[in-house]
């Protein structure tokens, strides 16, 4: 609802005129330095009439009365020139609407007039007063004083009839006055004026008081503003931060004698030897005046991490991905925003880096667009580069290997970034110092060391002793089920985790290596040496062969195996036949164990077909009667487990053959 319109009512803060005691306040102009105080002079009414009437006579003449009047009398002039007839026409012409530009120059004309009117209306107005307030003897004196009336009264009896020399004095009822008095308010009409002036005053008084507070609240807002700027700058200058002076800010002077010193900061974050693309993103600032925000501002920050997966797929072509866990990074308070901000900047440089090398692998193709980098590493093994935003960064993992994977693959990157900067940096300087003692210009940087063809030799190594393994344990496992004592020691990796990180930070690092040492019976030995990303060796007691390939590997294991297997039956066959007197050896050619007594010969054969079970064929020639018996027995190590060793179903075939009868005990067959 709308109040009544006396509630509308907006009266401004008037300046008070009287004191306490009812005098009125006199207008302060200056104060002199021995503290005198200078007030505005007190204006006498009488000479401002006269100087007044002095400014007439002497401005528009001492016939300015006359000739105004017979102005008045002169009757209206014809118009002389037809641009006046003209003009006079388009006067008299019906009443229409004035454009802006016409009542401009209307206003311009009569101003001026309206002005002197009211001047001279204000000094009749005072002359007529003063007339009116004057008495005989008064009239005389003040006209002896007054020289401006003496002045206007003897123009006047000069131009007009004779009359008599002295001053005639006014009848008193020539010029009367009357006074009239408003007559007081009524009690509640007083009561309302008084309550509209002071609820006036008491609003103005309110609202230059908000306005006071408003002013205070923004100086100390101001003041906790500019402390926590500088405690805010002295944190980041404690934690080493770099701090680089700020641009001068647009429209400033940059001629000769300028004063270009720069009145701010910059924080700086990046790595010294990055690229200058990298090291403007990595640049922040305080918030000044104006901001409620405690941490630092980034205008060209990103919001982007890096992200590692790997894609591998199995026998049965299932496919599994595992990502590694993104570290993250508190940005609420001034360090942890600036290290974030940093961690960001770093990981971009990483993945810059990344797509320049992507395109020259020699040993894997990649595909790569905007953000996302996909290498096919190693066969069923996919190697993924992935920008992703700070916000949809998740930190959940699996906790599988291949987390573990993505882990150290993320945290090698870093290591290979610093290892480039300290090489770059290193060469910058000897190349400066070489400069500087030879005077010759600086030859061309090398190239930098690459930073992704390391992450694929390690997924293409360790791929490769996956494979190796595989072998080597298939093989181990059939010897286990012969029930022959084996062990296999597998290193993919020699040394520690310190010296493989050291590995990393030189400037060649050398072959990642391991080592697989296989012992069978307790006897014999066979090792094999590995280097990154995919050199086998294998060192076998009468040479040192490379291997190229699994199948050439296989074939060694099983040429290896079955000849200490066959060594170990002749060892076994000559403790058994020592009443016999028999004699037992090796055919390599033919790859078997033979043994010969009186009337009797005995061979048995290895065989590993797949690399996944031992088969031995034992072979009985007897000669009785003149007639030539051949007996055959065969033992898989598949279909014993459990059961007899192939060593004591070798033992138990020879003792039939000594007896001359087939095995006794139980056997495979």
């Amino acid at each position: 609802m709308e109040g009544p319109p006396w509630k509308k009512l907006r009266l401004s803060l008037e300046r008070p005129y009287k004191d306490d005691d009812g005098l009125p306040i006199p207008v302060l102009l200056d104060i002199t330095p021995e503290g005198q105080h200078v007030y505005e002079p007190k204006e006498d009414p009488i000479a401002n009439v006269g100087e007044n009437l002095r400014r007439i006579f002497l401005e528009r003449g001492v016939d300015f009365f006359d000739r105004k009047k017979e102005d008045r009398e002169k009757p209206s002039e014809p118009l002389a020139t037809a641009e006046q007839a003209e003009q006079h026409e388009e006067e008299n012409e019906p009443n229409k609407p004035m454009t802006p530009e016409e009542l401009f120059k209307m206003r311009m004309d009569i101003l001026p007039q309206l002005h002197i009117a009211l001047g001279e209306m204000t000094q009749a107005r005072d002359l007529l007063s003063l007339l009116l307030s004057s008495t005989g003897p008064s009239q005389s004196q003040s006209s002896s004083q007054n020289p401006s009336l003496s002045f206007l009264h003897s123009q006047m009896s000069s131009q007009t009839s004779p009359q008599p020399s002295f001053v005639t004095q006014l009848p008193p009822s020539a010029l009367t006055a009357t006074v009239v008095t408003k007559q007081p308010p009524i009690p509640s009409v007083q009561a309302f004026d008084a309550q509209l002036v002071v609820g006036s005053k008491d609003s103005a008084l309110r609202k230059a008081a908000a306005l006071l507070k408003s002013a205070a609240e923004n100086i100390e807002f101001g003041r906790v503003t500019s402390e926590e700027y500088w405690i805010n700058a002295l944190k980041i200058r404690r934690s080493n931060w770099g701090l680089v002076p700020a641009p001068l800010p647009p429209g400033s002077a940059t001629g000769k004698g300028a004063d270009k010193t720069t009145k701010d900061f910059l924080v700086t974050f990046g790595l010294e030897e990055s690229p200058l693309v990298f090291r403007r993103r990595a640049i922040g600032y305080i918030p000044s005046l104006g901001t409620e925000t405690k941490s630092i501002g980034f205008p060209l920050r990103q919001h982007t991490r890096l992200q590692v997966a790997i894609s591998t797929t199995d026998a049965n072509g299932g496919r599994r991905t595992a990502r590694n866990q993104i570290p993250l990074v508190d940005g609420l308070s001034l360090e942890g925003s600036l290290r974030a901000a940093q961690a960001e900047v770093v990981e971009q440089e990483i993945f810059a880096t990344l797509i320049k090398e992507a395109s020259s692998l020699p040993t894997a193709s990649a595909r790569v667009s905007e953000r996302l980098i996909v290498i096919e590493a190693a066969q069923d093994v996919d190697l993924r580069f992935e920008l992703v935003d700070s916000d949809s960064a998740s930190n959940a993992g699996s906790g599988s290997a291949d987390t573990a994977k993505c882990d150290l693959i993320f945290a090698a990157l870093h290591v290979l970034l610093l290892r480039s900067h300290s090489l770059l940096k290193a060469e910058r300087l000897k190349r400066t110092a070489v400069t500087r003692m030879q005077g010759m210009p600086a030859p061309p940087p090398p190239p930098p060391p690459p930073m992704l063809q390391p992450v694929i030799d390690i997924l293409q190594y360790q791929v490769f002793c996956e494979r190796i393994h595989t072998e080597v344990s298939t093989v181990v496992d059939a010897l286990g089920q012969a029930g022959v004592p084996t062990q296999l020691r597998f290193e993919a990796v020699g040394g520690s985790g310190e010296e493989f990180i050291q590995q990393l930070r030189e400037s060649k690092p050398k072959p990642i290596g391991g080592e697989a040492l296989i012992r069978i019976d307790n006897r014999h030995s066979l090792r094999f040496t590995f280097l990154s990303p995919s050199m086998l060796i294998a060192h076998l007691p009468q040479a040192t062969l490379g291997i190229a390939s699994i199948p050439q590997l296989s074939q060694i294991l099983v040429d290896e195996i079955g000849g200490c297997l066959l060594k170990r039956i002749c060892e076994i066959g000559t403790e058994r036949c020592r009443s016999v007197n028999g004699t037992w050896s090796v055919d390599l050619v033919a790859e078997r164990s033979v043994g010969r007594w009186e009337g009797c010969v005995l061979s048995f054969h290895i065989a590993v077909p797949n690399g996944s079970s031992i088969v031995c064929t034992g072979s009985r020639l007897d000669r009785a009667n003149g007639h030539l018996a051949t007996m055959s027995e065969t033992y898989r190590s598949h279909e014993c487990i459990g059961g007899s060793s192939l060593f004591e179903w070798v033992g138990n075939v020879i003792e039939a053959a000594l007896s001359k009868q087939p095995a006794s005990l139980k056997h495979c067959e």
